[in-house]
């Protein structure tokens, strides 16, 4: 029997996944948590579940999930979500997520996707699968995401410099240096960038102290770009990239 922890921001749909999985009988539920809070309780006190099901609601953020990986040990995660888009499914991916699950799938293809991850498959949709191929992931360093992130937010290179101790000369550096790794051409497209994966879910603890008094800056792991498109001349002369 596959133990499985659910945890489920709404009672009712709670109750009607276990009892889809109830009828499956090849499930062991375990105590069903209503939030994040319940769940850090339940595995705190020794349980030790062979799949989580996520319900991704607001609280359920990266560094929530990241956090929340290093206690489950081995077991897999799934996120349940209604929607999704491809930046967040990318960043979970990153973050060991085993599957993406939406919940107004049939109750017969639910039941498949946990029999899948947990027999070691990955569950991603063919739109987000599509999704992956056609972008690519620029990781950034510490110091990379925590000046991306406070771009987004609209700030000067003297308020960047100000905020983590460091001299403006180096914000300009820095972005100088992030323009040709994103391959973009300004700040403002740079800022873009990081707003979008920011809003999806791409936002983490810093876990290092930006400077002396300073306070904590959330930076970004890595930033989720679009593949850029291959010339006219290219694809009609080689439309099949890869082949001579």
């Amino acid at each position: 029997m596959t133990r499985i922890l659910l945890c489920v921001g709404e009672p009712i749909l709670a109750k009607g996944l276990e009892s889809v999985l109830r009828k499956a009988g090849d499930f062991e539920l375990l105590p069903t948590c209503c939030g994040m809070p319940a769940m850090t309780e339940q595995l705190s006190q020794g349980a030790s579940p062979d799949l989580v099901l996520l319900d991704l609601t607001e609280d359920v953020t990266f560094a929530v999930m990241s956090e929340l990986k290093k206690s489950v040990g081995s077991a897999k995660v799934i996120l349940w979500v209604k929607s999704v888009s491809m930046e967040l499914a990318f960043q979970a991916l990153g973050l060991g997520v085993r599957g993406i699950l939406r919940k107004q799938l049939p109750a017969e293809v639910q039941v498949k996707c946990l029999q899948k991850v947990r027999a070691g498959e990955l569950w991603f949709e063919k739109a987000l699968t599509d999704g992956f191929l056609s972008s690519r992931r620029v990781s950034l360093t510490h110091r990379e995401g925590q000046l991306v992130s406070l771009l987004a937010q609209g700030m000067k290179n003297k308020e960047i410099a100000a905020t983590l101790n460091i001299a403006d000369g180096s914000v300009k550096v820095y972005l100088s240096r992030l323009f040709e790794k994103a391959g973009v051409k300004d700040r403002f497209e740079l800022a873009l960038f990081g707003l979008r994966n920011l809003t999806n879910g791409g936002q983490l603890p810093n876990e290092e102290p930006s400077g002396t008094g300073a306070r904590p800056v959330l930076g970004i792991r890595s930033l989720v770009m679009p593949r850029p498109q291959l010339p006219l001349e290219y694809a009609a002369v080689n439309p099949r990239p890869g082949t001579v």
